[in-house]
């Protein structure tokens, strides 16, 4: 057999400079079986001159759909331009820096300590998940008891409350494990914090009908199995391949504007059983629905407009930007709903259901 190169060449590899950006090129036969023999030799001793102990932390990363390549990755993760991230990240090209890229499991876990452009988002629902963790606790253990609450509102003030912490979950694991160095995992958890949304949304519908149709156990029945259906054909309108790309954008937005929006129908029909809005109950708590539908839109509003960065792109990277003030308003916005719960509970226990609302 005749050797593509000499063997002195082959065991000569200093002058060896990958470049893992460039696209992959077409090498005759011979000269890829060479190519693959040096880049082997080099890895091996690579790995031979390298500490066992940094052997451990060698993981690999794709690029492309071409090669898996062994890289070392450093103990201080590291942040990259917008310019630089994996398309799958390139969302919101006015937030031009901090992002986390090519981590594994392990240390998208640990980037939960470092600042990036998603630590906010991260935190301000992982506090949201405790703050609504601990309003449960307190619920079932104080309030309900103190309250005289019987088996229905514990059932309720639970299913609220569980599906606040849901929510909030779902998008802590989104935005934590968003970094990780496979877009499969990405898209997992994308999708995971679409349904925790849907899930965030019944849990403000249940304890809302529930209790604004409190004396009407008929409609109170309908309008709770009408949102049941709605987020179940939520959940099946995920299962379609193209529900993540972005030329579903629109409508995955139209969708869940639909779902929270419709519930200005019950809404009104609540006006309407009560004697419309000079009623006592109506004037008491309509209000708390209409502060609770502006806190949604303004959060909706921050989300599609993309400000303040849309106006100062890089300026708010990692503080002030849309999503972050997108995160806060939803937390405020459930625990603001949870309140509202609280007191209508109260009233409807110290107030008899009229004789009129159990014909309706």
């Amino acid at each position: 057999m005749v050797s593509c190169f000499p063997s002195s060449r082959i065991r000569d590899d200093s002058h060896l400079h990958l470049d893992l950006t460039t696209k992959p090129v077409r090498l005759s036969p011979c000269r890829s079986s060479a190519v693959l023999v040096i880049i082997s030799g080099a890895s091996i001793k690579m790995r031979l001159k390298m500490p066992q102990k940094l052997l451990k932390t060698a993981h690999y990363i794709e690029l492309g759909s071409y090669q898996h390549w062994p890289v070392l990755l450093p103990q201080r993760i590291r942040l990259y331009t917008y310019e630089q991230a994996p398309l799958f990240l390139r969302e919101n090209p006015y937030i031009t820096d901090g992002y986390r890229a090519h981590l594994p499991s392990k240390l998208c876990l640990k980037s939960i300590f470092i600042l990036s452009n998603e630590t906010v988002n991260i935190w301000s629902h992982l506090l949201g998940f405790l703050l609504f963790f601990f309003m449960g606790v307190n619920d079932l253990s104080s309030l309900l008891p103190a309250s005289r609450a019987n088996r229905e509102d514990y059932v309720i003030y639970a299913i609220g409350l569980f599906c606040f912490q849901v929510c909030m979950l779902c998008s802590v694991g989104y935005h934590l494990f968003s970094c990780h160095r496979s877009e499969k995992t990405c898209m997992r958890w994308l999708a995971l914090d679409y349904a925790g949304i849907s899930v965030g949304i019944l849990g403000c519908y249940v304890p809302g009908i529930f209790y604004a149709f409190y004396c009407n156990a008929f409609w109170r029945q309908v309008y709770l199995l009408t949102v049941l259906s709605m987020i179940l054909a939520v959940f099946c309108a995920q299962v379609h391949p193209s529900y993540l790309s972005n030329d579903w954008k629109v409508i995955r937005m139209t969708i869940f504007s639909c779902v929270a929006g419709i519930g200005v129908i019950p809404a009104l029909h609540w006006v309407w059983l009560n004697g419309g809005l000079t009623s006592d109950i109506v004037q008491l708590f309509f209000p708390r629905v209409i502060v609770m539908y502006l806190i949604a839109g303004s959060a909706f509003l921050f989300y599609i407009t993309k400000i303040p960065e849309r106006y100062f792109p890089g300026q708010v990277n990692y503080l002030g930007a849309s999503h972050q003030l997108w995160h806060i308003l939803v937390v405020f916005m459930f625990y603001w709903w949870h309140q509202t719960a609280v007191h209508i509970m109260h009233f409807r226990h110290s107030q008899p259901c009229p004789t009129w609302s159990r014909k309706s």
